[in-house]
């Protein structure tokens, strides 16, 4: 059976916000066959899009920009079964005041996607708003940064099937490839905000890892005094074979390695320098998404992860780090006080080798460990919410156009987790098991030999203590409940006793008057 063409129901999509994001859709759209109406707040970023129609070779379609909403509104009429939307904005207040701008043009039957980084629960109450009129609101998730919104990102759309399932030719075409199979990095995740949810915890996975390869990266640079030339063949060669092959964050870790500065710089001139050097080094150690708050994900993942009970220590860890990361000021001030030692390179190493590939072990647990508290998190909500969401679609729409894209990793995880839709542990499985079990003896000795030299490895640790506690079953935290009991009557349950080893999780029958009050 041929499939619906792209632009069967729909002929023309109005794309809202055309920064570095929306700008790229925008082009992406044209190249599939529709007519793009572009809007913005900021009218520069309208007449940017213009500009580089003039020089575009590869569109189908036509782009019109708008710096009036209500006409860009009424471009989108006729064209289709019903209006069709892109937003492409910042999270919270920028999208309500845009809906509102344009609600009093919104008929029934049209469709707004939310491909912006959005809470859940914003994009729930944004779908009842619009249904009370008739139109159909999708939180849509959107992964891979600016380049794979031209070339095809990782898409995670949710809310009503049937509308999504006129849109969904469009997405398919537009979104990126399984170069395995070949099959669309699309699906709808679920009812309500499971969409954005998705991408949420993709968010705080990826979080995780990108801690986790920096944090690598100083390992072998400060600690193995290896030079940027060295580091980037390493992660080339991870990138090329075993458990961290075909891995993104990797591969553009080895470009990242090799970028010099040239004197003409990139095509705005950033970089650019008489003198030999890399681009890097120009590179402040300062991630200021979180701490500006136009990045919310990380956080919303951390605050999830905390109120449905499950434990993300990498993600978490990696998140705060990225916090004291950005308030630099202080961070300076603090350094003065604290007079912290930096990094030190590790003395007596007769194997750099032996060293490297027991890094490379460390990297790939810490990664899985990534995916599995992510995963978990998908899956707990899923339950609680009744999204009834496939995790094993995850990993396939993980599988290209997106930041956490990891070939074996995804082979390891697709199968048990497309076959046993009810599992809410991804260490239940056994190869998994297998896997973390077989590299925690590399990331142990990693975490010890750095931790001997000051290295930064706030996410590398902290997947070495989650896999001890969360695979443990002699927890100080016997000791943490007894306290409690002494102090507040909490009440305790007893060792070896039936229904209470293990037990569900409610408060223990039991409790000692340790002194009287």
């Amino acid at each position: 059976m041929q499939s619906a063409s792209p632009t069967e129901k729909f002929k023309r999509i109005g794309v809202v916000g055309v920064g570095s994001m929306g700008s790229m859709m925008a082009f992406a759209f044209s190249e599939i066959g529709l007519d793009v109406s572009v809007w913005d707040v900021d009218k520069r970023n309208v007449d940017k899009v213009m500009d580089w129609t003039k020089k575009a070779t590869t569109m189908k379609g036509k782009i019109e920009g708008f710096t009036e909403i209500d006409k860009f509104t009424k471009s989108l009429e006729g064209h289709g079964i019903g209006k069709l939307f892109m937003f492409s904005i910042t999270h919270g207040e920028p999208a309500d005041s845009v809906l509102k701008l344009i609600k009093p043009d919104l008929k029934k039957g049209d469709i707004i996607l939310d491909g912006g980084n959005e809470n859940y629960r914003r994009t729930e109450r944004r779908q009842r708003e619009c249904e009370d009129i008739g139109v159909t609101w999708i939180g849509m998730g959107v992964s891979g940064g600016y380049q794979s919104a031209r070339r095809g990102p990782s898409l995670s759309p949710g809310g009503d099937a049937k509308a999504l399932e006129l849109v969904m030719p469009l997405l398919q075409a537009y979104s990126a490839k399984d170069p395995k199979s070949g099959a669309p990095c699309v699906t709808r995740i679920g009812p309500g905000g499971s969409g954005h949810y998705v991408k949420m915890v993709h968010n705080g996975i990826e979080g995780g890892m990108l801690s986790t390869l920096a944090e690598a990266w100083s390992y072998m640079h400060f600690g193995l005094g290896m030079n940027y030339e060295q580091i980037g063949d390493v992660f080339t060669d991870w990138n090329s074979k075993g458990e961290l092959r075909n891995n993104f964050l990797i591969n553009i870790g080895a470009d990242i390695m090799r970028a010099k500065k040239t004197p003409k710089g990139d095509w705005h001139g950033e970089g650019a320098s008489d003198s030999d050097g890399y681009v890097l080094d120009d590179v402040l150690d300062k991630v200021v998404q979180d701490d500006d708050n136009s990045e919310g994900t990380p956080l919303w993942a951390a605050m999830e992860s905390a109120s449905r009970h499950v434990a993300t220590p990498t993600l978490t860890a990696a998140h705060y780090m990225r916090i004291a990361s950005g308030n630099r000021a202080e961070r300076v001030e603090a350094a003065k006080k604290l007079q912290m030692p930096a990094p030190r390179q590790m003395q007596n190493i007769k194997d750099r080798a032996t060293v490297v590939e027991k890094l490379r072990q460390a990297v790939y647990c810490s990664f899985l460990s990534s995916f599995c508290q992510g995963l978990e998190l998908i899956a707990r909500t899923s339950k609680d919410e009744g999204w009834a969401i496939n995790m094993g679609d995850c990993i396939q729409i993980w599988r290209a156009g997106c930041i956490i894209q990891s070939e074996y990793i995804a082979d390891l995880l697709q199968p048990p987790l497309t076959t046993n839709k009810h599992l809410m542990n991804i260490k239940f499985v056994d190869e998994v098991a297998g896997e973390l079990r077989k590299y925690f003896p590399a990331l142990k000795s990693t975490v010890l030999e750095g931790i001997m030299y000051d290295q930064y490895m706030p996410s590398l640790s902290a997947t070495l203590e989650y896999l001890k506690y969360d695979g443990g079953t002699m927890l100080p935290t016997k000791f943490m409940e007894a306290q409690m009991d002494y102090f507040g009557a909490h009440g305790y349950n007893k060792p070896g006793v039936h229904g209470e080893d293990p037990g569900p999780t409610h408060k223990g029958p039991h409790h000692y008057e340790w002194k009287s009050a």
